[in-house]
């Protein structure tokens, strides 16, 4: 323990620092790690993926009163006989491919003469081809200097060198002949043997992982584990498939269409698939080469890229989504920092396993606690929630990006919905920090104004059709937000009203005197108008400069708080409204969570007629009192669906 005040208070200071050296060295450390140990890690972790694809058809064999030692050794031996036909078949495609070369230089050559004759010789490309002639000859290293008699004589002497290496022993040429065999043998015998162990031992290494994990909420960590151990096998399962028929369907095209080797360009397009983003152009640019080469014209190289260009966007933008949704949880950024740090580390291979092991890493970040930040670093889920994306942007001063958010989340839910779970959550952010003297003054009029401005975008823009396409930041808000109870509430027609409520703005709503109640009773009464109550908005601060509102058909008064100043005066403006506007029915809305008990005490010491905590309870409460005394029992009558849609 350290006694001096000055000391401690400098080290509570460097404490980030020290952190951050400490990141920046433990990562460094598991870099060299994974570089140094590639030759054992590698196979690990083909195994541990490999088990993934496995453990499936393991479970189905044991469902069907196998044992599971006997289970797992006939699926890995299936699948590595299967894996090694393939290797075959590969081998000689490009075998045969090597041999078949020259014959397809020559048509290259011949191509490339007819594009330079159709040219001309003073055309654009006749000029390139003779630049890259001329590059070509600087480009080559300078010739050693003649001597002076080669010189005078213009002839060079050869001069005779011998090299003689020393005989090899036995063993050297062993080693020889054998390291470029054993090696490749060596990788497949481990990837065998931990993917027989893994899916052996499934369930003693899940325990451990528990263990490891943390065992204080047993129940809860082994639900973590589980799902994700489902979810990574379902995925992987599910992309291995996936780009195993796409191979497929790539090879036999290429084969209609008459490209060579088409098994290798079929299988190479498959394995390519895993890399995201550029694993399909650079699966798709090999057999374009060879159709180049082949065909004097240029009908297969067309054909080619059709293929390419049919086949690609089937499988990633409707068959992918149907599959395993429409990403792999990983943000694009993620995707290509991950490919560049596998590759460095463990070569081509690491370019493969890049994608796979990051969703392993995201999907552990999203079930283990200590490992939270892996999900926010990697994972595409926004890392603020919908609310504090919404205050982050009106302390920016940027409604605009707001409201387009706005925009495609009323494609999937009502407006009612939007405002609770995304508005006003951030409205509460906003009232926190002003609470505890985070916001200056003009900060709170800048943010609350901003929030106005989005609130009135809303109120001007027609009503977006339901189910269209969303943005990812705007998906991952709709799934954030809860049940969407005012996409079914009815929309009042002036017939359906009671007798006091048909006057033009039967709700008068009025806000409080913060710097953002204003932005919330304008958000209830938009959505009251939107359901056939219109309404209208006054401030406490203009009742107190002696502005008095039209009372006149005023049915509901609604008092508007973000916090409440004192119950004393909500009551004392509860029975102010009573005195003035003759039975009027008067409704608080306090923006705060609150439980059951709470709010009825708090309407209890209000003297209202109702208090509520939410736009969509506001509305019900609303639509109750201003049905007909012979609609009471179903307050409204509903309107189609596509009509009440539109309207909320």
């Amino acid at each position: 323990m350290i006694d001096d005040p000055v000391t401690a208070r400098r080290l509570r200071e460097a404490m980030p620092v020290f952190a951050v050296l400490a990141a920046c060295l433990l990562g460094l450390t598991l870099a060299v790690i994974l570089s140094l140990g590639r030759d054992v890690l590698m196979p690990i972790t083909l195994a541990v993926l490999l088990s993934f694809v496995l453990a499936p058809a393991v479970r189905a064999l044991q469902r069907r009163r196998l044992p599971r030692s006997l289970a797992v050794l006939v699926v890995v031996l299936l699948a590595f006989g299967a894996l090694g036909g393939l290797g075959t078949l590969i081998a000689n495609e490009a075998a045969q491919l090597a041999a078949d070369m020259p014959r397809y230089a020559v048509t290259m050559r011949e191509k490339i003469g007819a594009l330079r004759a159709r040219a001309g010789g003073g055309a654009t490309l006749e000029r390139l081809f003779a630049t890259v002639q001329d590059l070509s000859q600087d480009l080559r290293p300078p010739e050693a200097p003649k001597s002076r008699a080669t010189l005078e004589t213009g002839a060079e002497r050869p001069v005779p060198v011998e090299i003689r290496e020393p005989k090899a022993g036995i063993a050297s040429t062993l080693g020889s002949i054998l390291a470029p065999v054993l090696h490749p043998l060596a990788t497949v015998g481990l990837i065998l043997l931990f993917t027989l162990f893994f899916l052996a031992q499934r369930e003693d290494l899940r325990n451990r992982a528990i263990r490891l994990a943390g065992s204080g909420d047993l129940r809860a960590t082994t639900a973590a584990i589980d799902d994700a151990v489902s979810r990574l096998s379902r995925f992987f399962l599910a992309q291995a498939g996936l780009n195993l028929a796409f191979g497929v369907v790539i090879a036999v095209g290429l084969w209609l269409i008459g490209v060579p080797s088409p098994v290798l360009w079929g299988m190479l397009a498959a394995i390519l698939r895993f890399v995201p983003y550029f694993g399909a152009v650079i699966g798709m640019a090999f057999p374009l080469l060879m159709a180049m080469a082949v065909d004097p014209g240029w009908s297969m190289l067309i054909a080619t890229i059709v293929l390419f260009a049919v086949v690609e966007p089937v499988a990633g933008h409707v068959i992918e989504p149907l599959l395993y949704g429409h990403s792999t949880g990983l943000s694009p950024v993620a995707v290509i920092l991950a490919a560049t740090v596998w590759t460095f580390l463990w070569g081509p291979v690491g370019l493969i396993l890049a994608t796979p092991l990051t969703v392993c890493l995201v999907v552990l970040g999203r079930h283990v606690e200590r490992l939270a930040f892996l999900d926010v670093m990697l994972g595409d889920r926004p890392a603020l929630a919908p609310s504090e994306i919404f205050y982050q942007r009106m302390l920016a001063g940027d409604p605009g990006e707001a409201i387009e958010k706005a925009r495609q989340v009323l494609k999937e839910r009502a407006l009612a919905t939007y405002y609770d779970e995304i508005a006003l959550g951030g409205l509460r952010l906003a009232q926190d920090d002003r609470a505890r003297g985070a916001l200056a003054s003009t900060q709170q009029e800048a943010v609350g104004a901003a929030i106005e401005t989005v609130v009135a975008t809303l109120a001007r823009l027609p009503a977006p059709g339901r189910r269209g396409a969303v943005g990812p930041e705007a998906a991952a808000a709709v799934e954030a937000l809860g049940p969407d109870r005012a996409a079914t509430a009815i929309v009042r027609r002036p017939e359906d009203l009671a007798e006091g409520w048909r006057g033009p703005a039967p709700v008068l709503v009025v806000a409080s005197r913060g710097p953002f109640d204003a932005a919330a009773a304008a958000m209830l009464a938009q959505v009251l108008g939107r359901h056939g109550l219109a309404a209208r908005t006054i401030g406490q601060e203009a009742v107190a400069r002696g502005e008095r509102p039209e009372t006149g058909g005023v049915a509901l008064v609604c008092f508007s708080y973000i916090e409440p100043i004192s119950t004393s005066h909500i009551r004392l403006a509860a029975r102010v409204a009573r005195r003035c506007i003759p039975g009027v029915r008067v409704m608080v809305a306090v923006w705060r969570d609150r439980d059951p008990a709470s709010r009825d005490r708090l309407r209890r010491a209000t003297s209202a007629d109702v208090l509520v905590t939410t736009i969509s309870d506001a509305l019900d409460a609303a639509l109750t009192m201003s049905a007909r005394p012979a609609d009471a029992a179903s307050p409204g009558r509903p309107v189609p669906a596509r009509r009440a849609q539109a309207l909320s």
